[in-house]
């Protein structure tokens, strides 16, 4: 979730279907070096959610970040550079010159409908953390899970149905409220912790750098660090405000690189080294290691402060880009048609306030799941995996864009090419279809749980929200649902 990137660590992953249709011809005059722009990748990219994930692997997570780093990270990054430099518009601007209007909108409605399951996900760890200031045993409560949902979120749609960006600056600060102060702490106070002689609770040595093999279910936590990693495309619309993009931009790509897996394996390391790989809870993680820590330091009172940090700047992240996914699905359908009437409507504030209503009414549907089901971890881990699985489809479409356009216009300006450009989007297709297709394994922490439960959930999630639903729009949209502007400026441009 770039960090997505993002949230620190989401989508971020909204902004770019709302980017304008603007000339690209013309470079602007450079404005970002190309550490800045490392620097702002990294806080669209880093998070701490992600931390308590990994940190069952305990020395095996830093393997199990690096390989999607160079799989699918770098790929990302460097193609969606490419694609940014030579035509404006994002991701249904990209999809659609490469491959086909129908597929472009798919791909925005998968930038969308990803939201659907990461709200609820990322409110069950605000649920968590919260729990922690009032009740640790409340971490695990599925109902109390599920109301905090529905209040945060409808709170949320209520707030940006107003316009209101009072506490939009809040997420400006996520990087550093929510990210790198308290997993600085984390890591510091674990380093202490073990300097002074005491044992890691997961084997720190050469022999556990690898994650043990008992077969495919061990290894399906790295799907998750997909999601962790979306979101490179974002920035990557600011290639042609660097001095010289084809030697700074890889130079801030690598940097960026770096400083996320810093930020994302060493707060997991120091979960590890004092939780429990068994008693390790995928909401409550980091708070768990938090807890711990300040336990044995004796300074307890610091516990509420780190879980309101975690809770700000994660609120504050929602808040910011609430409406941005959906305003920028709102822009394109108005302009082509692809949405009802009704769905396109503005309230007085100017805000697509149906959509986001609408959007609420099933993630309440979706939040009642936390209260139903018993295991609030297994919910999380369900819900974080068909939120991946949703955002792969896009990335599945930028990259066969990718190859077709520089196939089909290979003379269009590009303020970046991508060397080997046939081979990294290969590896990127491969690799996101890898991640497709291991999502349906359970991961080991299932224990006895019904596979055919979790296929069906994790299949029956895609399907419908990445397929089914976009093509029922395509299906039956009407010339009508196309707004007057769009017509009467399509009429005039001809």
């Amino acid at each position: 979730m770039a960090s997505m990137d993002v949230p620190a660590d989401m989508p971020k992953r909204a902004q770019t279907a709302e980017a304008p249709q603007a000339a690209v011809r013309a470079t602007p005059a450079p404005v970002l070096s190309w550490v800045t722009l490392a620097l702002m990748t990294t806080a669209s990219v880093a998070s701490l959610r992600a931390a308590p994930t990994m940190a069952v692997y305990g020395l095996a997570c830093v393997f199990l970040y690096l390989v999607p780093a160079v799989v699918f990270l770098l790929p990302t990054a460097l193609v969606s550079a490419e694609l940014a430099s030579g035509w404006s518009g994002g991701v249904y601007r990209w999809v659609s010159e490469g491959l086909s209007k129908p597929l472009g909108f798919l791909a925005v409605w998968c930038q969308f409908a990803m939201t659907i399951f990461y709200y609820p996900s990322l409110l069950a760890f605000v649920a968590s953390t919260i729990a922690y200031v009032i009740d640790p045993s409340l971490a695990s409560n599925g109902l109390y899970t599920a109301i905090v949902i529905m209040v945060l979120y409808w709170t949320g749609v209520w707030v940006s149905s107003r316009g209101t960006k009072a506490l939009a600056g809040l997420s400006s600060w996520g990087l550093i409220i929510g990210t790198l102060v308290p997993g600085t702490i984390l890591v510091v106070l674990g380093i202490i912790f073990l300097g002074q002689g005491n044992p890691s609770a997961a084997p720190m040595t050469a022999s556990h750098l690898l994650p043990q093999w008992t077969g495919l279910a061990s290894l399906v936590l790295i799907v998750n660090n997909f999601l962790s990693y979306s979101g490179m495309e974002m920035n990557a619309v600011h290639v042609s405000s660097l001095k010289d993009p084809a030697k700074e931009y890889p130079k801030s790509m690598f940097l960026a690189v770096g400083l996320v897996l810093l930020i994302f394996i060493l707060p997991a390391l120091a979960i590890s080294w004092v939780v429990p790989a068994d008693q390790t809870s995928l909401t409550a993680g980091v708070m768990q290691a938090f807890n711990a820590f300040f336990s044995y330091f004796h300074i307890g009172w610091m516990t509420p402060i780190a879980a309101v940090m975690l809770v700000a700047a994660s609120l504050g992240g929602m808040l910011t880009w609430l409406a941005g996914p959906s305003k920028g699905l709102l822009e394109i359908s108005r302009s082509e048609g692809y949405l009802p009437p009704y769905l396109q409507k503005l309230n007085k504030f100017g805000i697509q306030q149906n959509i986001l209503v609408t959007q609420g009414v099933v993630t309440t549907v979706i939040a009642l799941m936390y209260a139903l089901i018993p295991n609030v971890s297994s919910v999380y881990w369900i819900f974080s995996t068909i939120t991946t699985q949703v955002y792969l489809i896009v990335y599945l479409l930028m990259f066969a864009a990718a190859m077709r356009l520089r196939k089909s216009q290979p003379d269009h300006p590009r303020g970046y090419r991508v060397p080997a450009l046939r081979l990294i989007c290969t590896v990127g297709l491969l690799s996101s279809l890898a991640a497709l297709a291991i999502g349906f394994v359970p991961p080991s922490q299932f224990g006895g749980s019904s596979v055919l439960s979790y296929v069906l959930f994790i299949g029956g999630g895609l399907v419908i929200l990445g397929l089914l639903i976009p093509y029922a729009f395509l299906k039956f949209r009407k010339p009508s649902w196309r707004t007057q502007e769009a017509s009467a400026t399509e009429g005039s441009a001809s």
